[in-house]
């Protein structure tokens, strides 16, 4: 026994003790506690083992309950912009403060691990993040937010930041991120079916397990997101098979994503498949099938579309509807244009420098007039930072790159976040969990793809 303990290093030693006094203590408190939440406690227990002994398998738990995980009803937080809607909180939220945790104590146990490695987004990141808590602050200070709602949204914001650094810190091979893109393929055709199978019900398609009121327009957006990664991915790869395997992906996802009815999605398509025609070699095959898709588009759009698309406009005269050269507007997009001037004419010049705080205006959904209303002028500039750091990080890296499989994802991800930027006009995109995660988690990947080609070119790969 001794001899054993010699071969132990202090830390696996202190690592051994410190979970048997947690079994000790879960052995005392199971016996008190009804079996659900025992279940969930030793739940979280394991997976926070998991994630500590492999981040790698924790990342893959993530990269699933992304859009499979269900979401929970945590009541109402006060504060204008949590008035219209519950607040909720899904699985992946709590998978991440796990994850994370376990994350930030390996990090801790082992220093050469280290927390946040070096890349190009680093400060605009610590300085979007530092704009919103200084907003914020001052909002709670001044009485425009409530504490509990300025920190419950400031948090949830960070999370998004949380799973790039994690993709960052852990990404070591091409290998891996051939698998953790499968994973996330996989994921986005499991729920495309699960959409599938929504369309006879006649409502509108929305994400899986959302609870009684869906989102279509976030569903609507996260597909988007993953069609320009396959698109890209079919545009550079040089296999027959894949090139199969990602067509079918992509009509199994343009069936649900059409579904969904959202405007602002079937408006980000243009800019994403012009980006594609920009950047894309294969120029004159994507301006040949662009042309058809415009000739033959009215034939194949289903009823539907035309008549969501047709209702922005002919929809019967109601109170709240803006008028522009003689048509009447819906209530929706007069509701989204309303925001836009009333934040830029009225609320805003009230609190320019910082905004009234995360939390503090009225809920609308639109990007740029939130982050400007609740962040102010320096949030929107350090959000834009953020914005510009990471499209020219990734556009040089697709520049540089000659691997297919790297080349594909940057153009699909550049194209990606052409779409996500023209879908935040009418939506809040960039803080919308079921976006952001995957996105955010893509993000870390084609960041690191120069280190990733440097070292296979070192190791002779």
């Amino acid at each position: 026994m001794l001899n054993l303990l010699k071969r132990l290093d202090n830390k696996t030693i202190l690592l051994f003790f410190g979970l048997l006094l947690i079994a000790l203590f879960l052995s005392f408190g199971i016996a008190n506690v009804k079996p659900t939440i025992a279940l969930t406690v030793m739940g979280g227990i394991a997976i926070f083992i998991i994630s500590f002994v492999s981040t790698e398998a924790a990342l893959y738990i993530l990269i699933f309950s992304m859009l499979l995980g269900p979401e929970f009803i945590v009541g109402q937080i006060a504060g204008k912009a949590a008035v219209e809607r519950g607040v909720t909180l899904r699985l992946d939220d709590f998978l991440l403060v796990l994850i994370g945790f376990s994350w930030f104590a390996k990090s801790a146990v082992y220093k050469e691990l280290g927390l946040f490695l070096k890349t190009p987004l680093n400060k605009p990141i610590f300085y979007y993040i530092a704009a919103m808590a200084l907003s914020t602050a001052f909002g709670i200070m001044f009485g425009r937010v409530q504490i509990k709602t300025g920190l419950f949204f400031v948090l949830k914001y960070i999370e998004y930041f949380i799973v790039y650094f994690m993709v960052v810190n852990n990404i070591r091979d091409r290998k891996q991120v051939r698998y953790w893109v499968m994973a996330i393929l996989f994921t986005c055709a499991v729920v495309s079916i699960i959409g599938i199978y929504q369309i006879p019900t006649g409502e509108r398609v929305t994400a899986p397990f959302e609870g009684e009121i869906g989102e279509p327009n976030t569903l609507a957006g996260y597909m988007l997101l993953i069609v320009s990664i396959v698109a890209g991915l079919i545009l550079t790869t040089e296999s027959r098979r894949n090139k199969i395997l990602l067509g079918v992906l992509t009509l199994l996802i343009i069936i649900p994503f059409l579904a969904t009815q959202s405007r602002s999605s079937y408006l980000a398509i243009v800019p994403m498949c012009f980006a594609l025609l920009i950047l894309s070699e294969k120029k004159a095959g994507i301006a040949i099938l662009m042309a058809i898709l415009i000739i033959l588009g009215p034939f194949l759009i289903p009823s539907f579309v035309k008549k969501r698309v047709i209702y922005t406009y002919t929809q019967p005269t109601e109170a709240g509807q803006i008028k522009v050269g003689g048509i009447n507007l819906d209530t929706s997009t007069s509701a989204r244009l309303n925001a836009w001037k009333n934040v830029i004419t009225k609320q805003w010049i009230k609190h320019p420098i910082l905004g009234y705080g995360v939390g503090g205006s009225a809920f609308f959904d639109a990007q740029y007039p939130r982050v400007l209303v609740e962040t102010g002028i320096l949030g929107l500039a350090v959000f834009l930072w953020l914005i510009y750091s990471l499209f020219t990080s990734v556009l040089e890296t697709y520049r540089k790159l000659k691997d297919r499989f790297y080349k594909g994802l940057t153009l699909g991800f550049l194209a990606g976040l052409v779409a996500m930027l023209t879908h935040s006009i009418g939506a809040n995109t960039f803080i919308i969990v079921r976006i952001m995660e995957p996105f955010w988690f893509l993000a870390g990947i084609v960041v690191m793809l120069p280190a990733l080609k440097a070292q296979e070119q070192k190791e002779g790969v």
